[in-house]
């Protein structure tokens, strides 16, 4: 059986999260990841809670309306300031996924130079054919 988990509106995320922190009977204390997964009609941003003190775990979903322009980018406000590994985590589905995290403090790609066209998890994803004249694709090892 998997971790219970909570649908959050995405207006509600912060406020949520500070109080899941911070009242005593939760304590969730860790977050111990955040991703994001693309549905082609939406994106949902999943986040992985944990209390060390109650050793108990809770999984936030927040679905974020897709931008008819793959050139533009959902939003959803940051968690930085609640934890601390939410920095890297949102830097890596931004570069993705191309959801930004408002009010995050160095929002800038993390894994792919800073000039890369597009993010590679999004299902409307086109591949360059090459990165500054080095090919991005190669001969499938299975002909």
């Amino acid at each position: 059986m998997g971790d219970a988990s909570l649908l959050i509106p995405a207006e509600k995320i912060k406020e949520v999260c500070v109080k899941l922190k911070q009242i005593e009977q939760f304590s969730f204390d860790c977050l111990s990841n955040l991703t994001a997964v693309d549905w082609k009609d939406r994106f949902e941003v999943v986040y992985h809670l944990f209390s060390y003190k109650y050793r108990h775990s809770l999984v936030l979903r927040v679905r974020l309306e897709r931008p008819a322009d793959m050139n533009v980018e959902a939003s959803i406000a940051s968690l930085g300031e609640e934890w601390g590994c939410a920095n890297w985590l949102e830097r890596e589905v931004f570069d993705l996924f191309g959801i930004r995290f408002e009010g995050h403090s160095d929002m800038r790609r993390i894994m792919l130079p800073d000039d890369w066209i597009g993010h590679p998890l999004r299902k409307d994803y086109k591949e360059q054919d090459d990165y500054h004249g080095i090919s991005t694709t190669r001969q499938s090892l299975l002909n």
